[in-house]
């Protein structure tokens, strides 16, 4: 499970002065506590934590707590932001008690006193403010806003804020709702048995959208920004830069979208 066989030793000696390790430590719950206790005794020795395992933990903490306080913040969570949460885990492939650390995170990310700012902060201190890590942060934030089919003024007030504390601009935080809103059309539109002329006109909407270009684009910069998206979603170069292992599925999900959006874009140029 990648960086799970290692989460344990190296998130005590790394994460636990900061506030994503104090919650990782309630999400570990005992076996952390244990850990912890033996470390301070000197009994107990774990091999280098790297800074990837730092990032990769950083992120995986960060994601599902975030999520959670994002579920929290109109004072409810509705069944469809806590189903978008599950399904997150099960894409990971986690096992059992990894998505039980996961639930855990999400509910401490509900608590009155989450310690956003904190979080926030230490997470792109760790991703050492890795543009492409914060931009998939903030669409795996988007796809949970968006679970019940929109955005909330609530929501995009703090989705906004969560992008200015981890250097994402606001003109980009348009652009990745704009691109996340038109996939998930795009994806159900694909996912349909019978497309009607009405939706085939729709899907090559939403895969403008998607790779946020304009029909009016010449083939070379629709060609430019495909290779630009395919290589900031790449997953063996998101691994590299601390994303989870288990995580890769998402990325890899996400750049068969672009390029299916892209083959759609291109049958009907005639390329």
């Amino acid at each position: 499970m990648g960086w799970w066989g290692k989460i344990i030793g190296g998130a005590l000696g790394f994460l636990v002065g900061g506030p994503l390790g104090g919650l990782l430590g309630v999400a570990l719950g005992h076996g952390f506590d244990k850990g912890l206790e033996q470390v301070t005794k000197g009994t107990l020795h774990w091999p280098p934590f790297t800074a990837k395992g730092q990032t990769q933990t950083a992120f995986f903490t960060a994601t599902f707590s975030v999520m959670g306080h994002l579920a929290k913040s109109d004072g409810r969570v509705t069944r469809d932001e806590l189903g978008v949460a599950t399904d997150l885990m099960r894409q990971m492939h986690l096992a059992p008690e990894h998505i039980s650390v996961a639930q855990k995170l999400f509910n401490e990310g509900k608590a009155p006193d989450f310690p956003l700012d904190a979080v926030l902060d230490q997470f792109r201190r760790t991703g050492h403010g890795n543009h492409n890590l914060m931009r998939l942060f903030m669409e795996i934030q988007l796809y949970a806003a968006l679970a019940d089919g929109a955005v909330h003024p609530h929501e995009r007030r703090l989705l906004i804020y969560v992008c200015r504390r981890l250097g994402v601009a606001h003109r980009e935080f348009l652009e990745l709702e704009a691109m996340v809103e038109a996939e998930l059309r795009f994806r159900r539109t694909g996912e349909a048995s019978q497309e009607t002329p009405e939706d085939r006109a729709d899907s090559l909407a939403d895969a403008y959208a998607l790779l946020n270009i304009s029909p009016d684009a010449s083939d070379t910069e629709l060609k430019r920004v495909f290779r630009r998206l395919m290589s900031q979603h790449h997953p063996d170069k998101l691994v590299a830069s601390g994303l989870p292992e288990e995580m890769m599925k998402l990325a890899t999900e996400k750049t068969q979208e672009i390029k299916l959006a892209y083959e759609r874009i291109k049958k009907a140029r005639g390329l």
